[in-house]
């Protein structure tokens, strides 16, 4: 499996903008879709973006469409998710995923980071 580590949460106002960072680490980073979820208080952990190995493709949550954009970097091990138009909703621990290309299941989880969003 391949160790996350997630960063670049906090509280930012209704409108605002934040990226979060998900570095990499075990194993070839390349060899693996990434995605974020997130999970609000008392809600399920929901898919909200993923990437495909190369970053030739990419995959949205509706409620984030247009407003969220996922990116990966495979020299720095990174994946990304820049978000904009940020809404009370979108508050949540942000987790980031990683899937073997060969398989269906996210198998490795980071430790999740907090986004708050004020009215």
């Amino acid at each position: 499996q391949v160790q996350l580590v997630e960063s670049g949460g906090g509280l930012v106002q209704a409108g605002g903008s934040l990226r979060l960072s998900c570095a990499a680490s075990g194993r070839t980073f390349n060899g693996y879709r990434m995605a974020w979820f997130r999970q609000a208080p008392g809600k399920e952990r929901v898919f909200v973006a993923s990437i495909t190995w190369n970053g030739g493709s990419t995959n949205y949550a509706d409620s984030v469409k247009g407003r969220f954009t996922i990116s990966r970097d495979n020299a720095k091990n990174t994946v990304y998710l820049q978000m904009n138009s940020l809404k009370p909703e979108d508050t949540a621990v942000y987790y980031c995923a990683a899937r073997p290309v060969t398989t269906t299941t996210y198998e490795s989880w980071g430790q999740g980071t907090q986004v708050t969003v004020s009215s």
